[in-house]
């Protein structure tokens, strides 16, 4: 049950990032391609890029704030990586509905916009939470009852890990 509040947490505050990020990426695109004429697939990357930058620093520097921040250019790399692919399923739904089914009113354009971000919310969740934004290892405590020499060395190893994490944090 402890584990359902804790998901159930991220999943809020992953929310709230995140609906930050699509005020800020519906913004830019209307501004881009209603107010500066840009093309809507080339708005949509140039709102999703914006909105990446916005979210990375919310999602490192908040919500995921405790997480194994260790190495910082790997996770900047798979967060930009994952991030990109999520740009490309936002659109290829815009270019779907507007270049094969021919939606291309302003209302069906943010329609679309809609159902693409939905889609890469979700593949994005995932993959942060899995890949990018990685938990820190639990440290067991010493078992009481004797342990095999086995056991006992992955609980030393475990322990040295969690050491080196708290060093590279103090950094």
């Amino acid at each position: 049950m402890q584990k359902v509040r804790g998901i159930r947490g991220e999943v809020v505050k992953f929310g709230i990032v995140g609906l930050s990020g699509v005020v800020v990426n519906f913004a830019v695109f209307w501004v881009c391609n209603i107010g500066l004429g840009i093309a809507s697939l080339r708005s949509n990357i140039a709102a999703t890029v914006i909105a990446i930058a916005t979210n990375y620093l919310g999602y490192r520097y908040w919500l995921y704030r405790d997480r194994d921040a260790a190495s910082r250019k790997r996770e900047i790399t798979l967060f930009l990586v994952f991030s990109g692919f999520g740009m490309l399923i936002e659109t290829g739904v815009l270019g779907f509905s507007q270049y094969v089914l021919g939606l291309d009113s302003n209302f069906e354009k943010m329609g679309a916009k809609v159902v693409g971000l939905a889609i890469a919310t979700v593949f994005r969740f995932v993959s942060y939470r899995t890949w990018v934004f990685k938990a820190l290892p639990e440290t067991a405590p010493p078992a009481v009852e004797s342990t095999s020499g086995q056991e006992l060395a992955a609980q030393a190893e475990l322990m040295l890990a969690a050491e080196q994490i708290r060093y590279a944090k103090a950094e």
